[in-house]
Formats: C-alpha cells, sequence, structure tokens
C-alpha cells in the first residue's frame, strides 16, 4: 500500500469521525431531554452526570480522532 493511498484513507476517516462527533453533539443539544429520559430508564443519573458523561466523552472522541487520525496523516504529508 502506497504512502498516498494511507493519506487518503486517514482523511476519509478523520471527516467520517468529524462528522459523527458533529452529529452527536448537535443530536445532544437539540433532542437532550429525550436523550436524558431514554438513558433514566436504565441508568440512575442527574442531568448534571448525564452532561458531565457526554461532554467527557466527546472530548476523549474528539482527542481520539487528532490523535489517531489527523496527526499520522500530517506526518505523512510532511515526509512524502
Amino acid at each position: 500500500m502506497s504512502l498516498v493511498i494511507i493519506r487518503k484513507i486517514l482523511a476519509w476517516c478523520a471527516v467520517i469521525n468529524i462528522g459523527f462527533l458533529l452529529w452527536w453533539f448537535l443530536f445532544f443539544i437539540a433532542a437532550h431531554d429525550w436523550i436524558y429520559r431514554f438513558h433514566r430508564k436504565w441508568f440512575k443519573l442527574s442531568i448534571e452526570e448525564f452532561d458531565t458523561i457526554h461532554y467527557k466523552c466527546m472530548a476523549i472522541y474528539k482527542i481520539s480522532i487528532f490523535v489517531l487520525n489527523l496527526v499520522p496523516y500530517f506526518a505523512l504529508r510532511i515526509v512524502g
């Protein structure tokens, strides 16, 4: 597999992951109460705990996108 193909794969992975993160954020903002009621059936969470969990998970996911997709992509752009 050539570096060009790997760069394209990493770029598309980053685009797809950023799109998913944006969808998650917008869905969380638009349907916050519905999502909270849905999860409250299984877990006893306050709204503050629920929000904290989601924002922490979004932050971890965003960091993962940078570390696993964007940094290798830019490193391969620099190399060749």
